[in-house]
């Protein structure tokens, strides 16, 4: 209970702190600096799982409230940059195996489950599986992630001036409160029915695709309240800081480096896949990098919503990318034994 506890009250004093000093995205930023930190002072620090997957349902309910019929008519053309996302996983495995095989020196299944680009409790899962170094795989996709949902805030805000204080939506006071309780059932419905289905990202997909049928019909015409989907992006960043909890300095020289090192290869190939297409006009630009950058679904999901761009078209590229990763394991797991 002190560990859970802890966290709650770690991950509170950074939205507090980022609050008073005014800095972007006090709710997933400030949990996530506020958790690394008293990592390394050594807090004992525990998540709870099932309600870190209650609060990513609302990210679903969220983005399938967007899917009008007029925003699903526009995913027939997005084939061509969705044809580039096994190409650039591909390319990840690439660069990212030899990397941490060669340079960083970890054993060949650790190294691929390491590369790969996939949801982090998924390649924990997966990764175990094969044999892999779990608490590695466990730094260094934490690391990956918190990397790129620091970094993309302030690309976004300078290339394209976007506005990272924009809120994500309505009060709840000004939303009918039969059409939140709706959404609270899609929420829950869609998560323990594609749960049941054995769907992968069941707690992001599932009530993303009942409230899309749900906004399609006409029974919800609002997004979540903004107080949802802050409390959404608290626990989203509560999650990701926790993951460095009793992280100690040996593993700070070896993964924690090794993680940064991979991140700057990453960002390397996300910028030149995003040059490709914006430059023959297959997106705008900010698109492509929420689209591209191989960080977690939920974070990029929580910045699409805050910057207000197509979330469809984000969502649909990060599930392929899933997709694609989740698709491989097996048949890696044959090739490494």
């Amino acid at each position: 209970m002190i560990p859970r506890l802890s966290l709650l009250l770690v991950a509170g004093l950074g939205v507090a702190a980022f609050h008073a000093a005014s800095l972007p995205l006090p709710w997933l930023l400030g949990p996530i600096f506020a958790c690394l930190g008293a990592a390394f002072l050594g807090v004992p620090m525990k998540g709870v799982k099932p309600l870190n997957d209650a609060m990513r349902t609302i990210l679903g309910v969220a983005v399938g409230a967007t899917l009008t019929p007029a925003i699903l008519g526009t995913i027939p053309a997005m084939w061509p940059t969705l044809a580039m996302v096994p190409v650039m996983v591909l390319a990840i495995g690439l660069l990212g195996v030899p990397f941490f095989r060669r340079v960083c020196g970890y054993d060949p299944v650790t190294a691929y489950y390491a590369a790969m680009p996939g949801g982090l409790q998924d390649m924990l899962v997966f990764g175990e599986e094969a044999g892999a170094n779990v608490r590695t795989l466990s730094l260094i996709h934490a690391t990956r992630v918190a990397v790129i949902v620091v970094a993309l805030p302030f690309l976004l805000s300078w290339v394209w001036g976007a506005s990272l204080d924009r809120p994500p939506g309505a009060p709840a006071a000004t939303l009918p409160w039969s059409e939140m309780a709706i959404m609270a059932f899609a929420a829950i419905a869609g998560w323990k029915g594609a749960q049941a289905l054995g769907m992968f990202g069941a707690s992001i997909l599932g009530p993303l695709i009942l409230t899309a049928a749900l906004t399609i019909t006409g029974v919800i015409q609002h997004r979540p309240p903004v107080e949802a989907i802050w409390a959404a992006q608290f626990f989203i960043g509560m999650t990701v800081g926790a993951k460095y909890a009793g992280i100690t300095w040996a593993e700070v020289r070896r993964d924690l480096v090794a993680g940064l090192g991979f991140c700057a290869l990453l960002v390397v190939l996300t910028l030149a896949v995003v040059e490709l297409v914006y430059t023959t006009g297959l997106a705008p630009g900010m698109e492509a990098v929420l689209a591209f950058a191989p960080g977690g679904q939920a974070e990029l999901v929580v910045l699409a919503l805050i910057v207000g761009a197509d979330t469809a078209f984000v969502v649909a590229h990060h599930v392929l990318r899933i997709f694609v990763v989740i698709l491989g394991a097996p048949v890696a797991v044959r090739w490494l034994k």
